[in-house]
């Protein structure tokens, strides 16, 4: 397994990027995922946190979590009266 040295969140680019231990650049397209995975403006969000607040978790969660699952589970929708 390779050491990750450090993960982030491009503005620019709109992309998580790991940099290796051994120079490898890994980037996670932050649209593309949404696109595929979230089905409202709630788990966009949710995924907008992470990717802000703690880009090292939404890299797990794409690579080795099931993010479907994890957004029914923490978010939760409210009807405006």
């Amino acid at each position: 397994m390779r050491k990750i040295l450090s993960c982030k969140f491009n503005l620019d680019t709109a992309c998580v990027e790991l940099y290796m231990e051994d120079g490898t650049l890994l980037s996670f397209d932050c649209t593309a995922v949404e696109n595929e995975v979230a089905s409202s403006m709630y788990q966009r969000s949710e995924l907008d946190w992470l990717i802000y607040n703690d880009p090292l978790a939404y890299t797990e969660l794409i690579l080795n979590g099931d993010p479907e699952l994890y957004l029914k589970a923490v978010t939760e929708k409210t009807l405006l009266d």
